[in-house]
């Protein structure tokens, strides 16, 4: 073969190649402008030719159950977003306020709402295994207790959620501060604004896998910090001042007086805290077996029980409680307020050092918390489209499960983050907060109450309990402990508004603090007035649906199921029964 032959066929192949590649370009832009449409527009298209005959109340349940998303949720993903999922500032920074109330008011404060979230989590993983619909708990308090009541629940949560969004991104940037604080804030925002939309345009796979990874960095990271400050308490490290033991706990004292003023002080940061706990039963719509979601659960008792009550009691041996560092504790932005920072730079050139790489796990707390608000968010807002309480249009997912309208909803609200160039800022946030201040214990409340009706349906409707795919570790007895538990901390939180500690009475302390009572109120009756749905408090038991959405379809089969899961643990040695009972 001649060399201009060779060059032409080289030329050729080039030229295919190119091509080729050319093609490829144009086929993956296609596949991923493509996999944007609207893809409930076809499942709505299904459920209309499926729903004929149903009232409008098992219409909902039944639209809800049947959302289009992708269901990539593994066991791992599950389990870290239960263990370490929404640690963030309310641990690392927002303790710090809690502990000027004393050590022992902390311990306590957090031991009542730490129970208080166990018995939640656990009611909404039963309901969630057994209607894994889209909204989850949300959607359940609309279906077993009152569609308004329901409506006023799933409007303050994805409310807590879309403002902490912005909340927490003005936190990434002021913990970036701690360290360089030459470059404009707003810079910081913007860069983790856009990487924090990003994940979550990804599908939900995005957010699960960077959960998981920051989720064990976090566990790690207050393993670790737990390892130190019981080697400080007990007098080892460098520039140690020797035994500490509980020397704080008795100068200053364990009780900043009046104690109970300064217990139920503790409420509202315990609450801040531990809100975000029961997200990942919020993932049960989207997980590849629904039973994940129940052992994911049980996840959440090591969480209160490590990062939370094991975390407070070394935090109140190693900072006395009248360290004035801690005052700026209320603000989830200062970092040097954090207990954690505190207790570390207390020991010289060592401390300063692992100072800083406790700064750099707030960083990684609060990015994994801008995630979840989020993946949280734009899950509510997309239920809230698919039951018609919302335009339709709300309801939009995309053929990869991405609820595009929701992510863009949070996104409209993370834009307030810019207002970290404002002088104003934190009394905007303050009054933003305000809107859903009280939120988190009334939908902890909520959620006991929806479970309670739930179990008190299926004895009034003449079915059995062995119906439950998978019960609650606690019970019902779980249930009635969590919904007492809760209007107590609701209590709690109102009298320390009205009668705040170290001042009197004042309106604009009680309305950052209870203005979200008002406004649920006003929501209640506005939806009731719009809806025209003027029905008792509750659902009569009897009318309850307790048939549409189920995880499975035949119940014979599911209890076969069960008892070879029970009898195949059975067989096994007993530290693996002890396992499985608690993980």
């Amino acid at each position: 073969m001649s060399d201009s032959a060779k060059d032409t066929m080289q030329v050729s192949e080039n030229l295919s190649a190119s091509l080729a590649t050319e093609d490829d370009h144009r086929a993956l832009l296609h596949r991923v402008k493509d996999s944007f449409k609207r893809q409930d527009l076809e499942t709505s298209k299904e459920i209309d030719s499926e729903v004929d005959g149903m009232t409008e109340y098992q219409k909902t349940n039944y639209r809800l159950a049947k959302q289009p998303f992708q269901k990539n949720l593994s066991q791992r993903h599950l389990t870290m977003i239960a263990i370490g999922g929404t640690l963030g500032t309310g641990l690392f920074i927002g303790i710090g306020y809690s502990l000027a109330s004393g050590p022992g008011n902390l311990l306590i404060g957090f031991l009542l709402t730490g129970i208080a979230i166990f018995c939640v989590v656990q009611c909404a993983a039963e309901l969630s295994c057994q209607y894994p619909v889209s909204g989850s708990f949300a959607s359940h308090v609309s279906r077993f207790v009152d569609p308004s009541w329901g409506f006023t629940v799933t409007t303050n949560y994805c409310l807590s959620w879309a403002i902490s969004f912005p909340s927490e991104l003005i936190g990434c940037a002021m913990t970036i501060r701690y360290w360089n604080s030459s470059v404009n804030p707003a810079v910081w925002v913007a860069i983790f604004y856009v990487f924090i939309l990003a994940l979550n345009l990804i599908g939900v796979r995005g957010f699960a896998e960077t959960e998981y990874f920051l989720s064990i960095f976090k566990i790690l990271a207050i393993i670790i910090f737990l390892i130190i400050g019981i080697v400080l308490i007990c007098g080892g490290g460098p520039h140690s001042k020797g035994y500490i033991g509980a020397k704080y706990w008795h100068d200053p004292g364990s009780f900043e007086k009046p104690v109970f003023k300064s217990l139920c002080n503790t409420f509202v940061s315990a609450a801040f805290s531990f809100g975000g706990t029961e997200l990942v039963v919020l993932t049960a719509a989207e997980s590849r077996k629904v039973e994940s979601v129940s052992r994911a659960a049980k996840g959440t008792f090591w969480r209160i029980l490590i990062f939370y009550v094991s975390t407070v009691v070394v935090i109140g041996c190693l900072v006395p409680y009248n360290d004035p560092r801690l005052l700026g504790g209320s603000s989830s932005e200062d970092i040097s307020a954090s207990p954690f920072v505190i207790a570390l730079s207390n020991t010289g050139k060592f401390g300063t050092r692992v100072s800083n790489f406790m700064n750099a796990v707030i960083l990684i707390a609060v990015l994994s918390v801008c995630n979840s608000c989020v993946y949280a968010a734009s899950r509510v807002v997309q239920s809230l489209g698919a039951s018609r309480e919302l335009p339709s249009i709300f309801g939009y997912v995309d053929r990869k499960g991405r609820p595009l309208m929701g992510i863009l909803v949070v996104a409209i609200f993370g834009l307030l983050a810019f207002l970290v160039a404002s002088k104003k800022e934190d009394q905007v946030f303050d009054w933003l907060f305000a809107l859903c201040s009280i939120s988190s214990m009334f939908i902890w409340f909520s959620i006991c109450l929806s479970y309670l009706r739930y179990r008190y349906a299926l004895k009034k409707q003449g079915r059995s309990n062995d119906e439950i795919a998978y019960k609650s570790m606690l019970g019902i007895w779980g249930g009635y402990l969590g919904a007492l538990l809760s209007l107590l901390l609701i209590i709690g939180e109102i009298y320390v508004s009205l009668f705040p500690l170290g001042g009197s009475p004042n309106a604009e302390d009680f309305f950052k603090n209870c203005l979200s009572i008002p406004i649920m109120i006003v929501v209640y009756f506005g939806h009731k007035l719009v809806t025209k749905n003027w029905t008792p408090v509750v659902i009569p038991a009897q009318q309850i649906d307790l048939d549409t959405g189920l995880s499975f379809n035949d119940v014979e089969l599911m209890k076969h199921e069960l008892q070879l899961e029970r009898a195949k643990i059975a067989n096994k040695p007993i530290y693996y029964r002890i396992y499985r009972f608690w993980c």
